[in-house]
């Protein structure tokens, strides 16, 4: 089932209208890599990944994948593991996964920029949890954690973001 994630911020799914949070520079067809931007674009949830030691294993229509404290995701488009998930630490840019602050306790992974994989147009897009005050993300789709961890039980396998 697809959502439809609106500029403003609504994230529709079915009947239901949840708030989320998307990236600090608006919603860009043209995304690139820092520009903070969620893209303007309809992506597949991939699989999913959680923190075991936070989460039970989320009810999904995708793989699952459990996280462990040394995951990252490579967002260096000189390197030839970019937009991957990579085990830390590595030589060149990567973010961390296993996060103290519960973002990414539940990361929906999107399709973006993953096949192929082009440096610079964007990497780690995911689908996660939101702060509490809504604040934007660098680029991904956050909802609050029992709102995500509905959509994800009802079957989500795509969102569309629209301006």
């Amino acid at each position: 089932m697809q959502a439809i994630v609106t500029a403003d911020g609504l994230f529709i799914f079915g009947s239901d209208v949840f708030r989320s949070a998307i990236g600090k520079g608006g919603v860009r067809a043209d995304k690139r890599e820092g520009d903070g931007a969620t893209p303007l674009a309809t992506m597949r949830l991939v699989r999913v990944l959680y923190r075991p030691d936070r989460e039970a294993k989320p009810e999904t229509a995708v793989p699952v994948v459990a996280l462990t404290p040394m995951d990252g995701w490579c967002d260096d488009p000189a390197l030839p593991v970019y937009n991957q998930r990579v085990t830390l630490p590595i030589a060149g840019s990567a973010e961390a996964l296993w996060r103290e602050d519960g973002l990414y306790d539940i990361i929906g992974v999107l399709d973006w920029n993953l096949s192929p994989v082009v440096p610079g147009r964007g990497s780690a897009i995911f689908l996660h949890i939101a702060r509490p005050d809504y604040t934007p993300t660098e680029g991904c789709v956050a909802l609050a954690p029992a709102d995500l961890r509905r959509v994800l039980a009802m079957g989500l396998t795509e969102i569309a973001v629209r301006a």
